[in-house]
């Protein structure tokens, strides 16, 4: 049996421990289904049965407050949540930062979300955009920690480019990042001189080099694609698919591990990845049917992507390799998504993921997997720099 470290989430530590922070306070929580303590009880739930703290409203990221709204691009409506009583306002509707009028009744927003370790992701930027509205309307913002899933030690991929920020992307971060929610919002906050009243409650111990199932840490969802922590590994590469008009494998049980598209011969694609001898990953040839989405209720052929040492697995080469080999092989098939991608409706929605258009030319060029990789060398370096200052752990 294995050791899971004993891990103090940050919205325990405020609960149990800082609750004079918020003691006398009117509190706004930015959450969804994944923010639970160790008894798998909501923040909400939790937050409410502090004696002395007032939760008066609940604000949901993209997917929705339950993670039930499955697609990009599809705003969520403002409700009112059944077990609470309490407003809940969606950041991902008309508007995807808090309102003067939703913060009317609050002091202190309280952010507690399950980020996934990679740039492409929402949900830090929707905490610093409620950092940003803090800053302005004079509130303050107080960050919950939680692990990332998949290690606080290594870093991979090109750093976003000036001129293609977006909702999966705001600062000049790397791919796979390294980091928690908290750092991050140390890092928005003082690097990037959001300059908001932030106070982020560290865990206590979680260290960098743990995986998400070495804690104790119970899983739920963070969002309804990344359902279990395979799915967050290999998350960091194969989100570029989301920016071709190949499979990424929504529909099926297993995202972002199932990769393919209706005109691709299984057997073929499967031998050519493995002969590039990726470390720590074996690519299985097969053929699935999507549910939904992309080439919904046709037989795709390509692979699943099995992770068999995940400390040797770079994702985002990985991730690369795959969009490489889908390009070379089937060119006269392949198409890059038509814009929009989440909002952005002048980019080509690859180059809005990659938060670059240097990827793309590089794969219409020939350009060889092992020159794009050694193409960020020099900046992930810059931001390896960088982030020292901001990391809690």
């Amino acid at each position: 049996m294995k050791s899971e470290r004993k891990v103090v989430l940050g919205i325990e530590k405020l609960c149990k421990e800082r609750a004079d922070l918020i003691n006398g306070r009117r509190v706004g929580l930015v959450c969804n289904q994944a923010s639970v303590d160790h008894q798998l009880r909501h923040s909400a739930d939790v937050l409410k049965s502090v004696e002395g703290v007032n939760l008066t409203t609940l604000f949901g990221p993209q997917h929705g407050i339950r993670g039930d709204v499955q697609d990009n691009m599809v705003e969520t409506p403002h409700t009112r949540d059944v077990e609470t009583g309490l407003p809940v306002y969606s950041l991902y509707s008309e508007t995807r930062e808090p309102t003067e009028e939703m913060l009317r009744e609050v002091d202190d927003i309280v952010c507690d979300l399950q980020d996934v370790g990679c740039r492409i992701y929402t949900f830090v930027y929707t905490i610093a955009n409620c950092m940003r509205v803090a800053r302005r309307l004079g509130k303050r913002v107080i960050v919950c920690d939680r692990p990332n899933p998949i290690g606080g030690v290594a870093v991979e991929g090109n750093l976003l480019e000036s001129g293609f920020e977006s909702f999966v992307g705001q600062f000049q971060i790397p791919t796979r990042h390294g980091m928690t929610a908290g750092e991050l919002s140390k890092m928005f906050n003082e690097h990037w001189e959001i300059g908001c009243d932030l106070e982020v409650l560290r865990m206590d111990g979680w260290s960098r080099e743990l995986w998400f199932d070495e804690t104790d840490v119970p899983w739920v969802l963070p969002s309804p694609n990344m359902p279990t922590l395979d799915s967050a590994t290999v998350f960091p590469g194969t989100v570029h698919l989301e920016g071709t008009q190949v499979s990424e494998g929504r529909g099926t049980t297993r995202p972002f591990e199932l990769v393919g598209a209706p005109y691709v011969e299984a057997g073929a694609f499967a031998r050519k990845l493995e002969s590039i001898g990726l470390p720590g990953v074996r690519f299985r040839p097969n053929n699935f049917l999507p549910t939904f989405q992309k080439h919904a209720g046709v037989t795709c052929g390509g692979v699943q992507i099995h992770v068999l040492e995940r400390l040797g697995l770079r994702p985002v080469v990985t991730g690369l390799a795959v969009v490489k080999t889908f390009f070379d092989l089937y060119g006269e098939d392949f198409r890059w998504k038509e814009p929009p991608y989440e909002y952005v409706y002048d980019k080509n929605p690859f180059d809005v993921i990659s938060g670059t258009d240097r990827l793309r030319i590089s794969f219409e060029r020939g350009d060889s997997l092992e020159d794009i990789e050694r193409s960020w060398h020099a900046e992930l370096s810059e931001f390896e720099k960088a982030r020292q200052k901001y990391l809690l752990y």
